[in-house]
């Protein structure tokens, strides 16, 4: 009878603690659907960018880099996903919860830490799910590509940039003040990664050393798993060091949220 009782308590808080966060999930999912500015930057804004890849495209050498139009503009695609629709709208989420006292009213309660962050994170996150697999569907269409080589990879690449994303948004949602300076601290990260991660500009096309440099950048492991996935170019160890590299990453973005993450408005 004991070990009945003793094995029924873990799965009854871990219910409670699921419960929590989807309860939390679904009042974000509602703010969410009621801010224009984040809804648009969230639903629109992914769609509409591959277009560009795919103009800039055509003054590429992509051959060169064994690469073609469908295989830059897909994993741009699902990194543009993951900038906007999880990255940017997150980190505005949590300062304006955290200038409104949401976020303290929430530790006041039975949630946890963790499950404040991650219950707030959750419609951002199957929102960039949601718009990676749309993506993927359109572009293997529209740009009438084959199956992926590798799609082990590919996976691999969104599930490791779903959650650096998160954890990047809530290390940037520390450093940020209010939530009009919100709109402006998530814009370093997601120029860099545009422009320096291989989603407007293959890594194959840049100088040596400075590929080398961006291959350390957040969103490159993520490209790089896509792309070698779909290519079936990426050797084994070269997909390691990407995880490496993405692990790395989120590993350094939670260290700076328990260091430095705020409940309470700053002052």
């Amino acid at each position: 009878m004991s070990a009945t009782h003793t094995t029924a308590r873990p799965a009854s808080a871990a219910t409670t603690a699921l419960s929590r966060m989807t309860a939390l999930a679904r009042a974000e999912l509602t703010l969410l659907g009621r801010t224009k500015g984040a809804l648009v930057a969230a639903v629109f804004v992914p769609l509409v960018m591959p277009v560009s890849v795919r103009a800039a495209a055509k003054d590429m050498d992509l051959a060169a880099a064994g690469l073609n139009t469908g295989t830059l503009v897909l994993p741009a695609s699902i990194g543009f996903s993951l900038l906007f629709a999880v990255y940017s709208v997150l980190v505005g989420s949590y300062v304006v919860r955290r200038e409104e006292l949401v976020l303290k009213r929430l530790r006041t309660g039975e949630l946890r830490d963790f499950e404040i962050l991650a219950g707030s994170a959750l419609p951002a996150v199957l929102t960039g799910l949601g718009q990676c697999l749309l993506l993927t569907a359109a572009c293997t269409t529209l740009l009438d590509m084959s199956a992926p080589s590798a799609p082990h990879l590919v996976v691999a690449g969104v599930l490791l940039g779903l959650v650096l994303c998160a954890a990047l948004a809530a290390a940037t949602a520390a450093f940020t003040r209010t939530g009009e300076s919100a709109q402006a601290t998530p814009m370093p990260l997601m120029l860099v990664s545009m422009m320096g991660s291989g989603m407007f500009f293959p890594l194959e096309l840049l100088p040596d050393k400075l590929a080398s440099v961006c291959e350390l950048l957040p969103l490159t492991p993520v490209v790089s798993l896509v792309r070698g996935g779909w290519t079936g170019d990426l050797s084994a160890s070269d997909a390691l060091g990407a995880v490496a590299t993405a692990v790395a990453w989120i590993a350094i973005a939670v260290f700076a949220v328990q260091r430095r993450f705020r409940w309470e408005p700053r002052r």
